[in-house]
């Protein structure tokens, strides 16, 4: 019978580190390796380069010796980025834009959780007043995480409007935390950044931004950078969140969309339940990918 373990880049590099030596095999495994995990070619490239040039300075043939560089020069890549949010503003208000279809939602009800492990008190804004079954699962899942929700007061409502009550919400009840859902698509690109840029006017008389989330889906990839293109450009993204990053089989995605974007992962999602979703540590995620 064929075995239907899926592919992962720890499980093809554990199988490369156990061998001998390193060889011309070597190299062409782990290039080929990185460019499955989706690292893209010029990352692939430069990490492999980067790995000769130390395999040849330090005179190893060890494979096990290969394993601890790759997994610090991932690690030392990753870093460059600061991965801390910034919450400490009363309230401290968290935009999350996306693309429909990524997770968006979901990924606001496991943030509230996430930060309601920290003890933070935490209200969610419905602003995505364009889908009504958005309104209803973001409530769903802000309810399960232990948040509270405001709600469109009636369907089609001004999401700035929705964003406004929220934050005046916040204020009058002493709520630390304020996640304001977006919609991901309007009819006209122009016509979504201009909404964005609306929120975001109305909630800075109130209170400052503290972050701006874009929610990318991992399994999309490179593609999915792509249609998150005029987000990064236009909604003045501070931190990135990656979804279903289950397993390693799109892990290279992770340093490939840094280092592609300069802004900086905060925080993945590794599953489907209310507690997947994590803070982002580059030397746990290099340790897991790499071993």
């Amino acid at each position: 019978m064929a075995d239907r373990t899926p592919w992962s880049l720890s499980g093809a590099l554990r199988g490369m580190f156990q061998k001998r030596t390193i060889d011309a095999d070597t190299w062409d495994d782990l290039e080929d390796a990185l460019l499955k995990a989706d690292f893209g070619p010029s990352v692939t490239e430069e990490v492999v380069a980067d790995l000769r040039a130390k395999v040849q300075r330090y005179s190893t043939t060890d494979p096990r010796d290969l394993q601890r560089m790759l997994r610090e020069s991932i690690e030392e890549r990753l870093s460059k980025y600061d991965s801390t949010l910034k919450l400490t503003e009363r309230p401290a208000v968290v935009l999350v834009v996306g693309v429909n279809g990524v997770g968006k939602t979901t990924t606001i009800g496991k943030f509230a959780r996430f930060l309601k492990t920290f003890d933070r008190t935490v209200v969610v804004g419905a602003a995505d007043t364009f889908r009504a079954a958005a309104v209803e699962q973001l409530a769903t899942w802000a309810e399960r995480a232990g948040a509270a929700v405001v709600r469109p007061q009636h369907e089609g409502q001004d999401p700035a409007s929705v964003a406004f009550q929220t934050i005046e919400m916040a204020k009058r009840t002493g709520t630390e935390i304020v996640i304001i859902d977006t919609a991901g698509r309007l009819q006209t690109k122009g016509g979504l950044m201009d909404e964005l840029g609306k929120i975001r006017r109305v909630i800075e008389k109130q209170a400052p931004v503290a972050e701006v989330l874009l929610v990318l889906d991992a399994t999309t990839g490179q593609n999915g950078l792509a249609q998150a293109d005029a987000f990064i450009q236009h909604a003045g993204v501070t931190g990135l969140v990656i979804t279903k990053l289950d397993g390693s089989a799109k892990a290279g995605f992770v340093l490939a969309v840094q280092e592609k974007t300069g802004i900086p992962i905060k925080l993945v999602g590794q599953g489907e339940g209310i507690n997947d979703l994590t803070g982002f540590t580059p030397h746990v995620f290099a340790q897991n990918l790499v071993g």
